[in-house]
């Protein structure tokens, strides 16, 4: 089974999001945990969206980077600017993957808007994920 830690700033929105799709589409395949730069409560609306697509990460809970946790992972994945500048060294046989995806957090608008950029960042990690386990099927690894 392969490990992967998703990380972004805050571990409210992009790495949760990514956690729970990962573990949804990849089950069997991977074992998927996220975490951040600082630990804040998980945003409802990201909650909501997920749950649009059946996902519940409604339990989950925000973590900050645990460097233990890290180096027992295959993949370290970041899914922000912040979270890629700010992810400590880690050793050489865990692979970095940067997937920059637009924080929906700060969405202003209507609440449909709103609500329209916490799917966008749904949708691009799906696709991200998607290709991710479609290549660790098919090669066994993913190439950063």
């Amino acid at each position: 089974m392969i490990k992967v830690m998703f990380l972004c700033t805050a571990n409210s929105c992009r790495s949760q999001m990514a956690e729970g799709l990962a573990r949804e589409l990849g089950d069997g395949l991977v074992e998927a945990h996220s975490a951040g730069v600082i630990a804040v409560p998980v945003q409802p609306k990201a909650v909501q969206v997920m749950r649009e697509i059946g996902i519940d990460i409604s339990r989950h809970r925000s973590k900050v980077m645990d460097l233990g946790l890290m180096s027992t992972m295959d993949y370290v994945i970041t899914l922000c600017e912040q979270g890629a500048a700010s992810c400590p060294v880690t050793p050489a046989y865990v692979k970095r993957i940067h997937w920059p995806v637009d924080d929906p957090v700060g969405a202003v608008g209507t609440e449909d808007e709103i609500l329209g950029e916490f799917r966008r960042a749904r949708d691009e990690i799906g696709m991200h994920i998607v290709q991710f386990l479609r290549q660790i099927a098919e090669q066994g690894t993913v190439e950063s």
